[in-house]
């Protein structure tokens, strides 16, 4: 009997979930990353494969408010505020969500709850 390790799940998940998820130039594609101490965010435009904003826990505008909640969910909020003004910024209200084969919980959902009420819309 084999056992499935924790990271092949998650990349297991990832590929189910990115058989439908297209990022298009009228609605690019909201991708998520964490780690054990940061998290990550980037809208992505996949028609050419191109990174338009991205948005980290490790990103020198975003540090200074952060200040030490790299890894919980009020610095995956503050992740999720950040890119949604940047999207803004460059005209882009309407993005799909890949949570990236993450469960939809605790700093992923904090960081997409953030972005909607930042103006996103998926």
């Amino acid at each position: 009997m084999r056992t499935i390790r924790r990271a092949d799940a998650r990349l297991k998940r990832k590929k189910r979930v990115r058989k439908g998820i297209k990022g298009v130039p009228k609605r690019p594609r909201l991708c998520v990353f964490r780690t054990l101490n940061h998290i990550y965010a980037q809208i992505i435009d996949d028609s050419t494969a191109r990174t338009l904003i991205a948005a980290s826990s490790l990103s020198k505008e975003i540090q200074p408010q952060i200040n030490g909640k790299e890894s919980n969910r009020e610095g995956a909020s503050i992740v999720g505020k950040s890119i949604a003004a940047r999207a803004l910024e460059k005209g882009i209200k309407k993005v799909v969500f890949d949570r990236n084969g993450f469960l939809y919980h605790g700093r992923i959902k904090a960081l997409a709850e953030a972005a909607r009420e930042g103006g996103l819309e998926f």
